[in-house]
């Protein structure tokens, strides 16, 4: 008898782990979903200006520390788009970051595209960063600012860094960085690329 009702307990607590890992994964689909779709609305709202005429000077180059343009959507302030060719990606990205934004978009970590140490970071949705670790050296990416102005840059490294390297993250070795959390949150998948400069 107390076999009996030991194994009726542990396939009742099998069938209760079975339902929360059945939960957990639908609502991680979801999730998913809803930041593609949040994605999809951003972009249709996004404005990015024309560029400047090609006998102009942009302002980023005549002040390099100036702050960038910015553009408000629901709320929230963006600096630019994204886009990844070889993941078929084209991200808006937020002007600063904190878990709540990064529910929705990608989002500035520091730094700026008119200098060294530009760092994007995203949830690794596969709608977001999740798909980052597949990038290859010689990948390109390209990030366009508001104000219309395009920087095309190489991936030249794709590493793993542990969550507390918050110094090696923000290194001003690379043009670009664009980083996410491996699933678990156990490591940050980064990559590191340098601008193409004609």
């Amino acid at each position: 008898m107390r076999r009996r009702r030991g194994a009726a307990a542990l396939i009742s607590i099998g069938c209760l782990f079975i339902l929360a890992a059945l939960t957990l994964g639908g609502y991680n689909l979801w999730d998913n979903h809803r930041a593609e779709q949040s994605i999809n609305g951003i972009l249709a709202q996004l404005p990015i200006r024309k560029p400047p005429a090609s006998d102009t000077t942009p302002d980023y180059i005549l002040n390099p520390d100036m702050e960038m343009p910015t553009e408000e959507i629901d709320g929230y302030l963006y600096i630019g788009k994204v886009s990844i060719p070889a993941l078929e990606l084209e991200l808006p990205v937020m002007d600063t970051w904190d878990y709540k934004r990064m529910k929705i978009a990608p989002c500035r970590y520091v730094g700026t595209a008119y200098r060294p140490g530009f760092v994007i970071c995203a949830h690794n949705y596969t709608s977001h960063f999740g798909r980052l670790k597949n990038l290859s050296p010689g990948d390109s990416v390209i990030f366009t600012d508001v104000a219309g102005n395009e920087f095309s840059y190489e991936v030249m490294v794709v590493e793993t860094l542990a969550p507390t390297a918050v110094e090696k993250m923000k290194s001003d070795d690379w043009d670009l960085t664009l980083f996410s959390c491996t699933i678990g949150g156990r490591a940050r998948v980064t990559v590191r690329c340098n601008q193409i400069r004609s």
